[in-house]
């Protein structure tokens, strides 16, 4: 439980969802963790419970579309740590409103792609003067499944989380030299405590028929991606678009009718 220790780790939107989950496994493993969101209530309940486990960790206010807020996160733990090895990019805002093209105006494409796509790329950008002095480094972005295919709805999303993938790996060839790796990963339907009360039934049972591994995806099961990405396990893995999806973009559309139809491959 030490795949971590030295290490000081930044999570982005750590006061809930995934987030939350890859804080408090990368303390368990030894790091040094910084929650950070704008919710300093739940952010401190975090850190409480990752203390009270025997970790160690702290909370820092960012507002991912405020980049004078992450630079404060970035200065401010460089001085109490003394150092920065790992930035998870998780912070974003999936609750915007979203649908179509053509119902979709300029300023809800523009309040998502400044959450979720300047943002990643701001955090990206202003950290990477931190790990070049750290001689190296690992930077995770929390991508998303939407980016795999076309959908009905959630098009800006979908679209400024496809630009997530192309940044991994720009970021990934031009800080190699640096030692400065940075990955993505794209998770499935997560069912966290936050959204579990939202997401209607329905939804989940189509998940679910298509998910080869017969349950939805939790916070740990993204964490531990994180971990590994986050170690020297990974020092020769870098530029690559990981889904931790249970399966579900590893088949063509069509299983899910044939699982419920009992078919002989099933």
């Amino acid at each position: 439980m030490e795949r971590l220790k030295g290490k000081v780790a930044i999570v982005t939107g750590s006061t809930s969802g995934i987030g939350v989950g890859i804080a408090k496994l990368f303390a368990a493993e030894g790091a040094k963790v910084v929650v950070c969101g704008r919710r300093e209530a739940k952010g401190q309940a975090v850190v409480d419970a990752i203390v009270k486990e025997g970790g160690e960790a702290s909370y820092h206010f960012m507002d991912i579309t405020d980049t004078s807020s992450i630079d404060a996160l970035f200065k401010d733990t460089a001085e109490k740590y003394g150092k920065i090895d790992v930035l998870v990019n998780n912070a974003a805002n999936v609750a915007l409103k979203d649908g179509r093209v053509d119902e979709l105006t300029v300023e809800m494409w523009d309040n998502i792609f400044n959450s979720d796509m300047r943002g990643t790329f701001y955090a990206i950008k202003a950290v990477l003067p931190y790990l070049k002095e750290n001689k190296g480094g690992s930077i995770i972005n929390i991508g998303s499944m939407a980016s795999c295919g076309g959908d009905l709805g959630s098009t800006a999303y979908a679209c400024a989380k496809a630009g997530v993938d192309m940044l991994t790996k720009s970021t990934a060839l031009q800080y190699g030299k640096d030692n400065i790796r940075c990955n993505c990963v794209r998770p499935g339907l997560i069912v966290t405590p936050d959204n579990e009360a939202h997401v209607p039934q329905v939804l989940k049972d189509i998940f679910l028929n298509n998910i080869m591994v017969n349950r939805y995806g939790c916070p740990e099961d993204i964490a531990n991606m994180c971990i590994y990405l986050a170690s020297d396990e990974s020092e020769y893995f870098t530029g690559q678009v990981v889904t931790v999806d249970g399966g579900l973009n590893a088949h063509v559309s069509t299983v899910g009718q044939f699982k419920e139809m009992k078919s002989r491959t099933w």
